[in-house]
C-alpha cells in the first residue's frame, strides 16, 4: 500500500513532518526554558539535582532497552504482522527485565545518591513511565513509516505541555520533588492514549524466529553504531574533563555547543525524516538521487550562511552580552567547529542512505573507524597543540564527509559539487562583505545591523544574479505539489 504513494504525495509528506519537527524543536525548547526558570527559582539546587540525576539513570536504560529492531521495522520494504509482534514482544521482554533491575536496585540506588523517600518514588516513577513509553514504540513506527510525523509532534507538543505545566503548578504549591514524580506519570499515560488514538493498534505476543533474524541483521549494527556515537562523542568529553581540567573542558564545550547548534536544529530534524523517506522510496534510485540533491542543496543553502554569519558575528557578540566576555578565548575554538559542522552536515544524508537501503554495516564501519580514529588522535593531538587538539581531530573527521559521498555513489547516483558549490560561492561572497562592513563601522550595533542587511542582500543577489536562483520562488517550490 505504501509504495503506491507518487513521489509528489512524499514529497508533500516529507515537508509537513520537518516542519512539524521544527515546530515541535523550538516550542519544547521554549516551554522548557520557562519552566527551568519557574522550578530553579521555586526550588533548591539539591531537589532539582536529584530530578536530572534519576533522568539520568533512566537514559541509560533507555539505551539498553533496544537492539533497533524498531529502526527495523522502518527501514523494511514491506512489513508483516509477524515483523510487528516479534519486535513488540523481544522489545517488552527487554523492557521488564529493564525495568525489574532498576527496582531491584532500588536500595543501591538510594543509598549511592543519598536520595531521600522522595527521591526514590521519583525513580520509581520514572521507571514506570519508561515502561508506559515502552508501549508506544508500535504506534509511533507506523506513524514514521507513513511519514506522517506532524501526528508524532502533535503528542509531544502535548505530552511536553502537560508536564512542564504540572511541573509548574506543583512546584507553586510547593510539592517540591513530588512535583517531578506527578508530572513524569501524567506524561507517560497522556502520551500513550494520544498514540493509540491517532494510530490504533491491538498489541498482540509472539515470536517469529525468521522474523527476529531477518529484524536483526539490519538491528543490532544499527544500535552497535549508536553505541559507538555514544562512546565517541560523550564519553570522549569526559575524557578531556580529567586531562584538560574542567575550565579548558569549559571553553571546549562552550564552542562546540554553539557552533553544532546549527546542524542540530537543521540536520537532526532533517535527518528523522529522511530516513523513513529514503526508505519508502529504496525501489526507486533514480528518485533516492534527487532526494539526495535536494537535501544537499538546501542544507548548504542554510547551513552555509548561518554558520559564516555565526562565526563573525560571534565576536562582538561575547563582549556584547553582559559577562559574556569570559568566553573570549574560546572564539578561536569556536571557529574549527563551525567549518567542522559544516563539513559533518555533509555525512548525515549518506549515513541515512545506507541504512535506508539496508547497508548498515556500511554506517556501522565508518561509525567505528571514526570512532577509533578519534580516541587514538585526541590524546596525541591534545599533547601537541593543547585545547585545540580536540577541535582539530573534529575537523579531520568531519572533512572526510567527502569520502563517505564517493561510497555513496556506488549505490546511488547524485551530484555532490553541483548540489552545493553554487550556495558555497554565495556564502564566501556575504561572508567577504559582513568581514569587510564590521572592520569599516565603528559603531558596534550599527556595524552589526549594517553587516546583517548587507550580508542578506549579497547573498540573495549573488545567487539570483550569477546562478539565477531566487530565494523567494525556491521557497515557493516547496509547497507546490
Amino acid at each position: 500500500m505504501e509504495q503506491t504513494e507518487t513521489f509528489a504525495q512524499i514529497k508533500r509528506k516529507t515537508l509537513i513532518s520537518t516542519l512539524s519537527l521544527f515546530f515541535q524543536s523550538g516550542y519544547s525548547a521554549f516551554l522548557g526554558l520557562a519552566a527551568n526558570l519557574v522550578v530553579t527559582i521555586l526550588l533548591t539546587p539539591k531537589i532539582f539535582g536529584m530530578y536530572i540525576t534519576t533522568l539520568s539513570l533512566i537514559s541509560v536504560l533507555n539505551y539498553f532497552s533496544d537492539i533497533g529492531l524498531a529502526a527495523s521495522l522502518v527501514q523494511k520494504k514491506e512489513v508483516s504482522d509477524d515483523d510487528v509482534k516479534t519486535t513488540f514482544t523481544v522489545q517488552q521482554c527487554m523492557i521488564i527485565v529493564a525495568v525489574s533491575v532498576g527496582f531491584l536496585v532500588t536500595s543501591f540506588v538510594k543509598g549511592f545518591y543519598k536520595l531521600p523517600t522522595e527521591g526514590v518514588y521519583l525513580y520509581w516513577a520514572l521507571l514506570i513511565s519508561f515502561f508506559i513509553s515502552s508501549l508506544k514504540t508500535i504506534p509511533s513506527i507506523f506513524l514514521e513509516r507513513k511519514i506522517k510525523f506532524q501526528r508524532i509532534v502533535l503528542v509531544q507538543v502535548i505530552e511536553n505541555t502537560v508536564f512542564y505545566l504540572s511541573v509548574i503548578i506543583f512546584a507553586v504549591l510547593k510539592f517540591e520533588l513530588w512535583s517531578f514524580t506527578i508530572a513524569v506519570l501524567l506524561r507517560a499515560v497522556t502520551g500513550l492514549i494520544l498514540i493509540y488514538i491517532l494510530s490504533p493498534w491491538s498489541p498482540t505476543i509472539g515470536i517469529s524466529k525468521k522474523s527476529l533474524k531477518q529484524l536483526l541483521s539490519f538491528g543490532l549494527p544499527f544500535q552497535a553504531s549508536s553505541f559507538l556515537a555514544l562512546f565517541k562523542d560523550d564519553l570522549i568529553i569526559l575524557f578531556l574533563g580529567k586531562i584538560l581540567g574542567f575550565e579548558a573542558l569549559g571553553y571546549i564545550g562552550w564552542a562546540k555547543k554553539w557552533a553544532e547548534a546549527p546542524i542540530r536544529i537543521i540536520m537532526d530534524n532533517i535527518s528523522r525524516v529522511l530516513f523513513p523517506v529514503i526508505s519508502r522510496i529504496q525501489h526507486d534510485k533514480v528518485q533516492i538521487g534527487k532526494v539526495i540533491d535536494r537535501i544537499l542543496y538546501y542544507q548548504t543553502l542554510i547551513l552555509a550562511p548561518t554558520l559564516i554569519t555565526m562565526a563573525i558575528f560571534m565576536q562582538k557578540m561575547v563582549f556584547i552580552i553582559p559577562k559574556y566576555g569570559k568566553w573570549a578565548p574560546a572564539l578561536p575554538l569556536f571557529y574549527v567547529f563551525c567549518l567542522a559542522s559544516l563539513f559533518s552536515s555533509y555525512s548525515s544524508p549518506f549515513m541515512n542512505l545506507f541504512n535506508a537501503l539496508g547497508k548498515v554495516k556500511i554506517s556501522f564501519t565508518l561509525m567505528f573507524v571514526w570512532t577509533v580514529t578519534t580516541w587514538i588522535l585526541t590524546p596525541l593531538f591534545t599533547l601537541w597543540f593543547g585545547f585545540f587538539g580536540f577541535p582539530y581531530v573534529l575537523l579531520i573527521i568531519a572533512s572526510s564527509s567527502l569520502g563517505v559521498s564517493f561510497i555513496a555513489k556506488r549505490y546511488i547516483s547524485f551530484h555532490f559539487f553541483k548540489s552545493i558549490y553554487k550556495s558555497l560561492m554565495a556564502t564566501l561572497c556575504m561572508g567577504a562583505v559582513l568581514l569587510f562592513i564590521m572592520q569599516a563601522v565603528p559603531h558596534v550595533y550599527a556595524g552589526l545591523a549594517l553587516s546583517a542587511i548587507f550580508g542578506a542582500l549579497t547573498y540573495y543577489l549573488v545567487l539570483l544574479l550569477l546562478f539565477r536562483i531566487n530565494l523567494v520562488k525556491e521557497l515557493q517550490s516547496l509547497f507546490v505539489k
